[in-house]
């Protein structure tokens, strides 16, 4: 899907998110908000499959963001989702942030987009490693 980076996991949806958080924790990255979408869809007689989603922010980078475009806080803090697909594969997704600039005409925090891209690839890494 554009502007999205879907990495598949080898753990369920919800140890991929408990995971992620504790990286992001690790990282002093904050955790607002842990959403369960299955367990809400039930209470509502709806069958959904396992499907989480966290929502976190670092105020050190996703501010540059505001500064350039401050409708660009529709999008931040980011969002990760974790699913287990009709297949049992896991998946862990999160908006692309390069597509978040170029969605918001920034075009002036390169150096931070470049940050939020590597911080994202590499606690994305330490969510679905396979140890």
């Amino acid at each position: 899907m554009d502007g999205m980076i879907t990495k598949p996991s080898p753990h369920s949806a919800a140890e991929t998110l408990d995971r992620l958080e504790s990286a992001l924790q690790a990282n002093d990255v904050n955790v607002a908000l842990r959403w369960d979408h299955a367990s809400k869809a039930a209470g509502e007689d709806i069958d959904l499959g396992p499907t989480e989603l966290l929502l976190f922010g670092n105020p050190a980078l996703g501010s540059h963001m505001f500064t350039s475009r401050q409708h660009a806080g529709i999008d931040l803090p980011m969002k990760a989702l974790a699913w287990t697909d009709a297949e049992g594969q896991t998946w862990l997704a999160y908006n692309d942030p390069e597509w978040l600039a170029e969605r918001h005409g920034i075009d002036d925090r390169e150096d931070i987009v470049e940050q939020m891209n590597n911080a994202l690839d590499n606690l994305s890494g330490a969510a679905i490693a396979d140890d």
